[in-house]
């Protein structure tokens, strides 16, 4: 039996993904193996194992700072919304079906058995697992059919710690809030508290400190500062989408209304001098150096969306000035059609692309899900000098994009149509190596300015320095030999009823 605990949260936000990739980092410095878990996750980022699997990215963070390889069992459950009111259910890593909310709120207790399945696998490669909650475990409305929070908690009997987000304010009614709506046994499972993203002179919050353990009958386990770190959480990519600051290279990423796997992006943002800024309007666009356009998990409807606001019109504008490069939904945004003849997206039958690169998609029932690895065609115009590098990544999209002219047959590699226009299904494809520098180098050579990295940059090493850096902050501020005494041995089974 693995040992267990569970990171739980006042709110979405609050920082439990960060607070259990800090302790899987701490586990596997202490000499333990230790793997992540989320029963459930929904989120719009997702990642691609190498069996094809489809699972959320803060379990592959969370993963990567344990030391190990992401598997779908880390996460059987993932959630990707398609619209206000229903998401794309992925099952195993598997597409299962599109699900109204209410539809999914009355099915997802036939998926108990695929969590206890995917809990007793990790169980047979690690020492302790980490498991994360999802949003509060206070949602009153929600708690009778709960898998993900305190139902999680009790399935596998693992202790909680249950973080705040004092940066928000009002820290101390969130904590002492959750435990009074909590039912006595779950409250019983309340073993910490945590205090997450402080600033300022802790003494001063002493006090305070005092009284919420004496009312809430729980230990404070740390209080933890604001940290500031480049990880991709799916809580801080959220606040990243917010960035609107311009630097000497500006690159502007389309916020589409459905935006998916934008951590495609987050390599440059640790590149000197280079902006990531993430727009919503023509406005906001202004006149960056290079337009991204990201994923979306409903192609058509961002795409009509681009097309009502103007961004449409602005881009195509901009096509014979500066570089334009979609990936995946963004690339099949970038072709002369894009059909949906089974109703995938359930929106329109056929809409008409930018006409900016000479391809059609065709949406199809089956999500093709790959690693992938290769080399970039030869370029024409700006960004020839990429021509041949080396790349590797992943794709995960519902359609078949097939070159009008049929020039060419591989259509997951990145490459050039017209001169400024650039596609490509790979997540990913900036990450290795010195793509991303090289093409901040292009950039700044057109702009007729020099631009340098001051060494070369490593995405690979430098996510693992953040890692032991998350790891040297909870270790300063979190009681972590109280956290060791209250790991317990996970019992679980899978025909306990609510």
């Amino acid at each position: 039996m693995s040992k267990v605990i569970m990171i739980q949260g006042t709110m979405s936000n609050a920082g439990k993904s960060l607070i259990a990739a800090g302790l899987c980092r701490i586990f596997k410095q202490d000499g333990y193996r230790v793997a992540p878990f989320k029963s459930q996750n929904m989120a719009l980022n997702s990642y691609i194992t190498k069996e094809g699997l489809e699972m959320g990215r803060a379990q592959v963070m969370q993963a990567e700072a344990a030391g190990i390889e992401p598997s779908v069992h880390m996460n059987p459950i993932l959630l990707k919304p398609t619209n206000d009111v229903g998401s794309q259910v992925i099952v195993n890593g598997e597409v299962l079906g599109n699900m109204s909310a209410r539809d999914y709120f009355t099915y997802k207790k036939k998926l108990i058995p695929d969590i206890c399945k995917a809990f007793q696998e990790l169980e047979k490669q690690a020492d302790i697992i980490v498991i994360e909650g999802a949003g509060s475990p206070a949602e009153i409305n929600l708690k009778k059919d709960d898998i993900v929070n305190m139902g999680m908690a009790k399935l596998v009997d693992a202790p909680v710690l249950l973080v705040g987000d004092i940066d928000r304010g009002g820290v101390f009614a969130q904590l002492l809030g959750t435990l009074m709506l909590l039912e006595e046994e779950e409250k019983e499972r309340v073993k910490g508290l945590i205090i997450n993203k402080f600033r300022g002179d802790k003494t001063i919050l002493d006090p305070g400190i005092e009284m919420l353990e004496e009312r809430g009958n729980v230990k404070v386990t740390g209080v933890v500062p604001y940290m500031q770190l480049s990880i991709e959480d799916e809580d801080s990519l959220s606040a990243q989408l917010e960035n609107k600051e311009t630097g000497l290279i500006d690159l502007a990423v389309i916020r589409l209304p459905r935006i998916s796997n934008f951590t495609d992006f987050n390599v440059f943002e640790q590149l000197p001098d280079v902006s990531v800024r993430y727009v919503t309007s023509v406005k906001e666009l202004g006149n960056p150096d290079m337009i991204l356009i990201p994923g979306s998990k409903n192609t058509i409807g961002d795409l009509q969306w681009m097309r009502q606001n103007g961004l449409e019109a602005k881009i195509k504008k901009l096509s014979g000035q500066i570089p334009i490069w979609g990936i995946c939904g963004g690339y099949q945004m970038l072709g002369m059609s894009i059909e949906d003849p089974y109703g995938v997206e359930q929106s329109c039958k056929e809409i008409r692309g930018m006409e900016l690169l000479p391809e059609h998609t065709v949406l199809m029932p089956e999500k093709t899900r790959k690693q992938v690895s290769g080399t970039f065609y030869d370029f024409e115009g700006l960004f020839a000098p990429l021509s041949g590098k080396e790349y590797s990544g992943y794709e995960i999209h519902m359609g078949k994009t097939q070159e009008i002219r049929n020039l060419v047959g591989d259509m997951q590699n990145a490459r050039n149509k017209t001169e400024n226009v650039y596609g490509s299904y790979v997540h990913g494809v900036f990450d290795q190596g010195s793509i991303a520098e090289d093409i901040v180098r292009i950039l700044a050579k057109r702009k007729g300015i020099s631009w340098e990295a001051k060494e070369h940059y490593d995405y690979a090493a430098f996510k693992e320095l953040q890692y032991d850096r998350l790891a040297d902050g909870l270790r300063a501020h979190m009681d972590m030999e109280y956290v060791y005494s209250i790991l317990r041995e996970a019992k679980i089974s899978c025909d306990w009823e609510r």
